[in-house]
């Protein structure tokens, strides 16, 4: 448990009078808090590297983050921060990805109450999770994420294996006896299913999906 005394409040929202509100929120909270805004990704992880420690309440959709796993690995980069999302109603899809990929994530709307908006912030400060009853609303809720695997056809896994396992197009063409053009479509087939740009984002869900382990992709 983190002692809440020393703790640094980031505010990685783009929308000024969000980071306003809040602000003048964690003030009546904590009057000497230590509050940093941040405008983009490069500047949260310079702040993230300076205080590890923070709170990070983040509004996932005003900020420029390029996916879900681009923010998931800024996260697991800074492992004693605590992460707040606050925003409008998230979509369901995205809501239930982010948590389920990382419960310790806490959620509360920018129009609930004043009130539960302290209640969060405290919660978060003492290291506890705090889910609004949208958030709760949605994980209780039966509607299935599609896991990655089923995204994918048999031959698209397999390709993803090869690549989140850091192989070249060439060498997985060589070592399927396949073409060249038939990997890279494949390759593009797998980027556009899974909404990712980098290799990095691809070996991320092959580890969630199990098609390749920790010690695979370190060897």
């Amino acid at each position: 448990m983190f002692s809440s005394v020393n703790r640094t409040y980031i505010i990685a929202d783009n929308q000024d009078v969000t980071r306003a509100g809040l602000i003048s929120i964690l003030k009546e909270y904590k009057n000497q808090a230590e509050i940093v805004e941040v405008e983009n990704y490069s500047k949260l992880l310079s702040v993230l590297r300076q205080y590890p420690g923070s709170v990070v309440v983040v509004d996932y959709s005003l900020f420029d983050f390029s996916s879900i796993n681009h923010l998931l690995n800024i996260k697991s980069g800074a492992k004693g921060s605590s992460w707040l999302l606050f925003s409008n109603e998230p979509e369901v899809h995205f809501l239930r990805q982010l948590l389920q990929s990382d419960p310790s994530i806490s959620v509360v709307l920018k129009q609930n109450s004043k009130s539960l908006i302290l209640d969060a912030l405290m919660l978060v400060t003492e290291d506890e999770v705090y889910w609004c009853d949208y958030a709760e609303s949605i994980m209780d809720a039966d509607v299935p994420l599609l896991k990655v695997t089923d995204k994918l056809t048999a031959s698209e896994n397999n390709i993803l294996r090869e690549i989140a396992l850091g192989k070249t197009t060439k060498e997985i063409a060589v070592e399927k006896n396949l073409s060249f053009h038939t990997v890279n479509s494949h390759r593009r087939n797998i980027y556009r299913k899974l909404g990712v740009n980098s290799v990095n984002e691809v070996t991320r869900y092959a580890l969630q999906a199990g098609l390749i382990d920790l010690m695979e992709y370190y060897i």
